[in-house]
């Protein structure tokens, strides 16, 4: 049986795929209609030296991902004006007092009027004494150990951040424990206490999680402190599959 040539179009898109596939990290590419993310990462308190390889990391995906990434650190920019423009808001890393009245007001409406929202790791860290914020992320950070390996398991293997990971997924990250945990999230991983020291939050102790907010949908991981996760390809792509859930793509 003679052996179909690739028309040029397919020829082209294995040529594509074998670049990704020898760059730094690789994550899948989905094509769909283009739309844009605005990355807010301000910090009133300690700041992550990973968040400069964040924006980076998540421009990246937008350009493989058919999205836009705008990044900024302006509370201002947290205007209902603004955001119709956005999908979803992904707070990357904030840290303290960084809304305000006007800022939390504008996110309220942007979320539960169809929104998205995608917090990673200090998202948890920032603004305590707003309860609506607090139930948007889904808890608030009390504490983490020194960094080390732990296993993470997957507890919701359909969702589009986790689809790609094994039941069992050892890595290492900086490990929060938290309080003020919301109920009625759905939890993606969690946490083995007993493969790690520091452990606080128990058997059930969550890493990642989702929920709707009226119209809108809200993700949180709280994996994501070092540089070095920026160019771990699972990781990357359970960041991608957070975002695109939070911007209703997925």
């Amino acid at each position: 049986m003679q052996k179909k040539k690739l028309p040029y179009s397919g020829l082209l898109l294995t040529a594509v795929a074998i670049v990704l596939l020898c760059g730094a990290f690789t994550v899948s590419i989905s094509k769909g209609k283009n739309y844009k993310v605005l990355v807010f990462s301000k910090t009133n308190g300690y700041r992550h030296a990973s968040i400069e390889e964040g924006i980076a990391a998540i421009k990246l995906l937008g350009q493989q991902n058919n999205f836009s990434v705008v990044a900024t650190e302006d509370s201002l920019a947290l205007n209902s004006k603004n955001l119709k423009q956005y999908k979803a808001v992904i707070f990357l890393s904030t840290t303290g007092s960084i809304l305000g009245d006007a800022g939390e007001a504008a996110l309220k409406q942007f979320v539960e009027a169809g929104g998205g929202f995608a917090g990673v790791h200090g998202a948890a860290d920032c603004e305590y004494n707003r309860p609506w914020y607090v139930q948007l992320v889904g808890g608030s950070f009390e504490s983490h150990p020194e960094q080390q390996q732990a296993k993470l398991l997957v507890k919701d293997a359909s969702h589009p951040s986790a689809r790609h990971l094994p039941a069992v997924w050892e890595r290492k990250d900086e490990w929060y424990n938290f309080k003020n945990l919301n109920p009625a999230v759905t939890t993606v991983l969690t946490i083995d206490e007993g493969s790690y020291k520091g452990g606080k939050n128990g058997a059930h102790h969550p890493m990642a999680w989702y929920h709707t907010v009226g119209k809108g949908r809200a993700f949180y991981t709280a994996l994501g402190h070092t540089n070095e996760c920026y160019k771990e390809a699972a990781f990357l792509q359970h960041l991608l599959g957070g975002i695109q859930y939070a911007a209703g793509i997925k």
